[in-house]
This record gives structure tokens, C-alpha cells and sequence, in this order.
């Protein structure tokens, strides 16, 4: 798994460290509940009926075995209610009654405490942390390189894969790596931290989807053509939520990033306001990736609502390089006027 350099767990830390700022300067009162929410929802922190809720990031599905005796001494500790949040959970469950199973049997639900739960999409969620522990929760998790950023919001969520990957008898290749870069270059991107709804992307490397692509906003398979050469099965405009869809492929098979005709027939398709015109406009527009993977460039254009109302960006707009350290973002250097692809690949190179 990917392990965390000193630049990774002092930024980790300082987010800790600023969360339990921003936490006691809302205890103190001088920080006011509005204020407050957007900081906590920040840092995977949700306030539900009877309790907190904190979902903490586990990129792609993989912990270490410290990270996992790190959760289970959260569960332990912390992920206990006060006996009067409690007692009021339990009697709003049993005015629910009890739970009809398929064989006629009717049993009663039941409220766990102490427990972590592992959600469908691989991260893991705390449901009875009072949010008075939350800062030493935060400060624990981030002493074994783990946090909450990126886990709520209207931002690019945990990058999922195959539970199996890496071990998977029909893994044309090990979507881990693949995950890991997309997780570096999505957090705390400027361009996606306030979209209008949350963004989810899942990448397979099996012959057997196991992740579910067809319902994400973005599925990656990773194929190898006639040749052996490795490239990606492309869906896009996958869903479960009020209003689910299926996602469409756009590419039955994209090497590297030469996908620009099937992103333009996409929009000029798909996307209300965002034509094949719009598109041509902005063909040249790209999003650098880190160094060691140019091949992930964006190679879709810019949707936000500012860039449809007055087309092309100025000159002085720059695109965002992630090719430092993991987290960080600096305007490329050599990055001028929308250029020639190649051009805007060279800003990282």
C-alpha cells in the first residue's frame, strides 16, 4: 500500500490540529453553528438524530494492520452514547416494531455499540462518537496516517476498487496504483471541492466487475488490447441515489488519454449548454496530473457554471499541477494561453 511521506502525516496532523481549533472555538461559542458545520462536514464529521456520525477515508479499501487496531480502539473507546442518547434511540427503533424475515419469523432490531461499519464503498463509519471527543478521534486517527477529508461533501469521494485486487485470479492488472494517483491528484483539488452533488469514481482491474462501475459517476476498467498494451473501458453517468442511472460507456478501450473525440461526441450528446461548439472552444484545456502518470491528464472540458456563461478562461486563468507533493497545487510554470495538448502535458513533465 501506499506509504505516507513526511509531507503526507505533517499535513494530516495539521489538519488535526486545525480541526480541534475550529472545534473548540465553536465550544467557546465564538464560532457559530453555521459557521461551524461546513468545517466539521469537512472532516467526515455529520450530526444526525441521536448522535454524531464520523465516516473516515480508507483510499480504495486498503488498512494496515496499525490502522485497523487504530478503528477498533475508537469502536472501543469512543463509539459508546451517554445512557439517556441511548435510551431515546432505542425507544424511537422499537416504535418501528419488528423486522418481517422472508421465512415468517419476525425478530426485533437492535442498536450496536462500540463497532466500526464498513460501507459499500469502503470506507468506515462511526455512528455514537460524541462530538465532544471528536478533536482526540481526529488526532488518533491521523497517528496512523488516517482522516475524514473528502468523506462528505459535494467533492470527489474514496476512489473504490475490487476487494480482491492485487490477489484476483483474473486481474489483468493491479488497479491500486491506478487508484492511488487519482486519490492524490482529486484531494482537495480546487476545480472539485464544491460541485453541485458528490462525485464517485471506482476502477477494476479484473475481467469481473466487483466495484459496481456501472454505478458510479466514473468506472474504469483496465483492458489490454490485441496488442498487450494497457488501457481503460470508460463509463460514465453511473448513480444510486433519488434518481439512479446506469452509466454508459464512452469507451469501450482509451490508451492513455486519446479520448478527446469520444469526450466531444459525450457532451455534444449528453450535457445540456455544452455543445460540440462549447467543446471546440475548449478542446486544449487540460487538467496536469502528477508527474509520474501524465497519462491521467483530464481530457474532458472545464464544466463549471462561470466558464458556460463566458466561454474560454482568460489567459491568466492557469490550470491546477499536482505534480509536487501529494495534496499541494501550484500553477504551472509553463502554462500560458489554452495551448496544443502536447503542451499542456509538457506542464508536468
Amino acid at each position: 500500500m501506499y506509504a505516507y511521506t513526511d509531507f503526507d502525516r505533517q499535513f494530516i496532523r495539521q489538519r488535526a490540529a486545525q480541526f480541534r481549533d475550529q472545534w473548540q472555538r465553536h465550544r467557546d461559542g465564538t464560532l457559530s453553528d453555521e459557521a461551524f458545520k461546513p468545517l466539521r462536514l469537512q472532516n467526515g464529521w455529520y450530526i444526525q438524530r441521536h448522535a454524531p456520525m464520523l465516516r473516515v477515508a480508507v483510499p480504495y479499501g486498503e488498512l494496515s494492520s496499525a490502522q485497523v487496531r487504530a478503528l477498533a480502539q475508537i469502536a472501543r473507546v469512543y463509539d459508546q452514547p451517554g445512557a439517556a442518547v441511548f435510551q431515546g434511540a432505542v425507544a424511537a427503533q422499537n416504535r418501528l416494531g419488528t423486522v418481517q424475515l422472508r421465512d415468517g419469523r419476525a425478530i426485533a432490531s437492535r442498536l450496536p455499540t462500540g463497532y466500526c461499519h464498513f460501507t459499500t464503498r469502503q470506507n468506515v463509519q462511526f455512528n455514537w462518537i460524541a462530538l465532544e471527543h471528536a478533536p482526540e478521534v481526529m488526532e488518533l486517527l491521523a497517528s496512523v496516517d488516517m482522516h475524514g477529508i473528502q468523506t462528505s461533501g459535494n467533492c470527489i469521494r474514496n476512489i473504490s476498487t475490487d476487494a480482491l485486487a492485487g490477489i484476483a485470479p483474473d486481474e489483468v492488472a493491479d488497479p491500486r496504483p491506478f487508484a492511488e494517483i487519482l486519490r492524490q491528484w482529486s484531494t482537495l483539488h480546487p476545480e472539485f471541492a464544491f460541485l453541485p452533488r458528490k462525485f464517485k469514481v471506482a476502477i477494476v482491474g479484473a475481467r469481473e466487475d466487483r466495484a459496481a462501475l456501472h454505478w458510479h459517476d466514473v468506472g474504469l476498467q483496465l483492458l489490454r488490447n490485441a496488442a498487450g498494451a494497457l488501457g481503460f473501458k470508460v463509463l460514465v453517468g453511473g448513480g444510486m441515489g433519488r434518481t439512479p442511472a446506469i452509466a454508459s460507456t464512452i469507451c469501450d478501450f482509451c490508451l492513455g488519454i486519446s479520448c478527446s473525440t469520444t469526450w466531444k461526441r459525450w457532451c455534444a450528446s449528453t450535457t445540456p449548454g455544452v455543445g460540440a461548439t462549447t467543446y471546440t472552444n475548449h478542446a486544449s484545456k487540460f487538467w496536469c496530473a502528477p508527474k509520474a502518470s501524465a497519462f491521467l491528464t483530464k481530457c474532458r472540458p472545464s464544466t463549471s457554471a462561470s466558464w458556460r456563461k463566458t466561454g474560454p478562461r482568460t489567459p491568466s486563468a492557469r490550470p491546477s499541477c499536482s505534480a509536487s507533493a501529494p495534496g499541494s497545487r501550484r500553477p504551472c510554470a509553463k502554462a500560458a494561453a489554452p495551448a496544443p495538448t502536447s503542451a499542456w502535458r509538457a506542464c508536468c513533465a
